[in-house]
C-alpha cells in the first residue's frame, strides 16, 4: 500500500475497515480485534479523528513493542502487519489485520465487531453465533445435553421422513434412527438440539404465542402453540387464517375463489422464517399479533451472520442461517423453497396488494416484522369483506334525501345480487353516471355497508356482513 492509497483512506475518513489513532493505546488493540472479527482493516497511528496528519515519535523498538502488545492482549493471538510511512515529514504507522478464520477474537477478555466506523461490544449470544458461524456449524448441530434416542418421538420422525421422501429432494431408507443419523440429526444415537426441537416426546416450551387484538391493550383472543415444529407451523397458520377476513369471488365456475385480506403465501413465509431462524437459546416466545389492519411477528434473536436490515431490502442479500439443521429439515420437506429467498417472495406476494406495506427492524433482543395496509377511497384499494349482509338499513342513513336514498338502495341491492362488479357496470345497469355511482358507493362505505375487495384488475364491490 503506497502513499497515495493511504492519503485516499485519510481523505475518506474512518470506515468499516479504517480507524485513526493519534497514538498507540488499548483502543488500538480493540479496533484491531474488531477488524479481525469482521472483514479485516487498518489502524492508522498518527492521524487524528479529524483526519489530520499529526505523526508519531518512534524509537527503534516502538513498532515491535506494539506488535507484541497486540499479540499478548488478544485471544486467539493476532499479529498485525506493520508499515511506517512518511507524509509531509511526519511519520505514521499502519497496523493491518485480515479477517480471522476462527472467531471471535477477544481484546483483554472482551469481544468486539466493527460496524460502520465504530467498534461494538458483543453480547454473549452474538459471541456464540460468531463462533459457530466461523466454524461453519450451528448450535442446533450439537448433542442435546442429557438426552438419548429414547427421548425422540419416532412416530413424528417417521412422518417427517415420509414427507422428505415425498418431496423428492432427498431419499431416506432404513429405520427412523438410521435416517436421523444420515441427516446428522442424531450423532452416535444421541439426538442433536435440532432433533429434540423437532421430534421430542416432551414439550420443550419453544412457544409461538398468537393473539387477536383490537388495540394494543385490548386482547380479543390468544393461543399458545408448542411441540413439533412442523405442527406448530400448521396450527399457527390455521389460527391466523381463522382471524383474518376473507371474501369470495364468483366467476361462474363451480368452485368460488377465495380472496384473503393478506397473501397467505407471504404470511406462511414469515411464520416459517420466525420458527426456522429464531434464537432457540433465547427463552422468549415468538409473538404474533393480529390487528384490524396489520399483523406483526416478533422473533427472538437478531439478524444472524452480519446481514443487515438494509441488505434484506434488496434482492441480492446473502443468506445466513442460525439453525442449519432445522433449516435443512424444512428445506427437505419443501416447506422452504430456497435458501435466502423468503423476503423476496414476500415482496412478490404483496405486490398484488397496492396499499400493503412490509416493514421489519431489529428491536430489543429480537427481530420485528410488520404487514399492514390502509383503506383508500378509490378503486385501487384492497379491503376484504366479512360476508354478505341480509338487508339494508332503512334509507341507509338518516338525513339522506329521497332521490339519493333511492339510488343508494338500488345500488346496494345490485351489489348484493351481482358482487365483484365495479362502477362502470353499476352505472350501465342503473342508467346513471359513474360519478353518481361513486357518490352512492361512498355513502354505502361510510355506513359500513359495502367494501372493495381484491386487486385493482380483478376486484370489485361486495356487501359487508
Amino acid at each position: 500500500m503506497n502513499k497515495e492509497d493511504i492519503l485516499n483512506i485519510i481523505k475518506q475518513g474512518e470506515s468499516e475497515t479504517a480507524e485513526f489513532k493519534s497514538n498507540f493505546n488499548n483502543d488500538t488493540i480493540i479496533s484491531l480485534s474488531a477488524f479481525a472479527n469482521t472483514k479485516g482493516g487498518k489502524v492508522l497511528i498518527g492521524i487524528t479523528d479529524g483526519s489530520n496528519i499529526k505523526g508519531v515519535s518512534l524509537n527503534k523498538e516502538s513498532v515491535k513493542t506494539w506488535i507484541n502488545e497486540v499479540k499478548q492482549k488478544t485471544e486467539p493471538s493476532i499479529i498485525p502487519d506493520a508499515k511506517t510511512l512518511t507524509i509531509d515529514n511526519k511519520t505514521i504507522v499502519i497496523l493491518s489485520v485480515q479477517e480471522f478464520p476462527i472467531k471471535p477474537v477477544s481484546a483483554r477478555g472482551r469481544y468486539f465487531i466493527r460496524k460502520n466506523n465504530s467498534n461494538h461490544l458483543l453480547p454473549l449470544d452474538e459471541i456464540n453465533n460468531l463462533y459457530h458461524s466461523s466454524l461453519q456449524t450451528s448450535w442446533d448441530s450439537y448433542e442435546y445435553r442429557g438426552a438419548d434416542i429414547d427421548d425422540i418421538d419416532l412416530e413424528k420422525a417417521a412422518i417427517f421422513i415420509k414427507k422428505v421422501n415425498d418431496s423428492g429432494r432427498f431419499r431416506l431408507n432404513g429405520t427412523p434412527q438410521d435416517c436421523l443419523e444420515k441427516l446428522k440429526l442424531s450423532i452416535n444415537k444421541k439426538p442433536t438440539n435440532a432433533a429434540m426441537i423437532l421430534f421430542s416426546k416432551e414439550e420443550l416450551f419453544f412457544n409461538v404465542h398468537v393473539g387477536r387484538f383490537k388495540t394494543h391493550s385490548h386482547i380479543i383472543d390468544d393461543k399458545m402453540f408448542r411441540g413439533n415444529l412442523f405442527d406448530i407451523v400448521e396450527d399457527t397458520m390455521k389460527y391466523i387464517i381463522g382471524q383474518i377476513k376473507v371474501a369470495f369471488e364468483f366467476t361462474g365456475a363451480i368452485q368460488r375463489n377465495e380472496i384473503f385480506e393478506y397473501p397467505i403465501h407471504a404470511l406462511r413465509e414469515l411464520v416459517l422464517n420466525a420458527i426456522v431462524h429464531r434464537d432457540y437459546a433465547n427463552p422468549t416466545d415468538i409473538q404474533i399479533k393480529i390487528f384490524d389492519n396489520s399483523i406483526s411477528i416478533f422473533n427472538p434473536g437478531k439478524l444472524f451472520g452480519g446481514i443487515t436490515v438494509e441488505e434484506l431490502k434488496t434482492n441480492y442479500y446473502q443468506s445466513r442461517t442460525r439453525n442449519k439443521l432445522i433449516a435443512e429439515s424444512f428445506y427437505l420437506t419443501k416447506d422452504i423453497e430456497k435458501y435466502g429467498s423468503g423476503y423476496i417472495r414476500v415482496r412478490e406476494a404483496i405486490s398484488e396488494y397496492p396499499t400493503m406495506t412490509f416493514d421489519y427492524e431489529e428491536t430489543g433482543d429480537g427481530f420485528l416484522v410488520n404487514l399492514s395496509y390502509t383503506n383508500q377511497k378509490t378503486t385501487s384499494e384492497i379491503v376484504v369483506s366479512e360476508g354478505v349482509n341480509e338487508g339494508v338499513n332503512e334509507g341507509v342513513n338518516e338525513g339522506v334525501n329521497e332521490g339519493v336514498n333511492e339510488g343508494v338502495n338500488q345500488l346496494y341491492s345490485l351489489i348484493k345480487e351481482y358482487p365483484q362488479k365495479r362502477t362502470p357496470y353499476f352505472a350501465e345497469q342503473l342508467k346513471t353516471s359513474v360519478k353518481n355511482i361513486e357518490r352512492w358507493i361512498k355513502i354505502l362505505k361510510d355506513n359500513n355497508k359495502v367494501e372493495y375487495i381484491g386487486t385493482p384488475k380483478k376486484g370489485g364491490y361486495f356487501v359487508k356482513k
